[in-house]
């Protein structure tokens, strides 16, 4: 799961090379593409982040990585792959995206997630430190360590005011004494 893109569709799979080095030479990194017919063209969208654990990706940088991956759908067009004229659709993962690399987990600490194991195990947890193997979570005030082949699902959950002190308090001290 960690490290892994989300799977594609059959068309996708044929662009995801290509489009993957256009979007690397941009800056970021490929989460998904998907090709799908919509009326008389192919919708392609392309899904992208920012490679490393801060921040997100701007309009300004979608523009950009748009403009790259465009010149490689020409190519590729030109090739055939694609079969008829195409949409370009390239944007970022929303809030709901799944938490599935490590990096996610960084960028989601202090955050309240659901978090499903196998099982059908659930759990709402506040996320501390993450590493390449596992992450710290904070559930029922009690300090857990989740390894991410243990979790099938996490998603992140919106929270409308600011997270219990204690709990931040308790996921600070943690990462203090590591």
């Amino acid at each position: 799961m960690p490290g892994q893109r989300q799977r594609t569709n059959g068309a996708g799979e044929k662009l995801e090379p290509v489009v993957a080095d256009a979007v690397a030479r941009a800056g970021f990194e490929l989460e998904q593409v998907h090709v799908q017919q919509a009326g008389r063209r192919q919708l392609v969208k392309v899904v992208v982040d920012r490679d490393g654990a801060d921040g997100g990706i701007g309009l300004d940088e979608v523009a950009a990585v748009s403009r790259a991956v465009s010149e490689v759908l020409d190519v590729q067009d030109d090739a055939g792959v694609l079969g008829s004229a195409y949409t370009l659709e390239v944007t970022s993962p929303g809030l709901d995206r799944p938490l599935s690399k490590p990096r996610h987990w960084r960028r989601a600490r202090l955050r309240k997630v659901a978090v499903r194991q196998h099982e059908d195990v659930k759990f709402l947890a506040r996320v501390g430190d993450a590493d390449d193997e596992a992450v710290e979570l904070l559930v029922d005030g009690e300090l857990r360590r989740v390894g991410y082949v243990e979790i099938e699902h996490a998603v992140i959950e919106v929270e409308f005011k600011e997270p219990p002190a204690a709990e931040i308090a308790k996921l600070a001290h943690e990462e203090g004494s590591r």
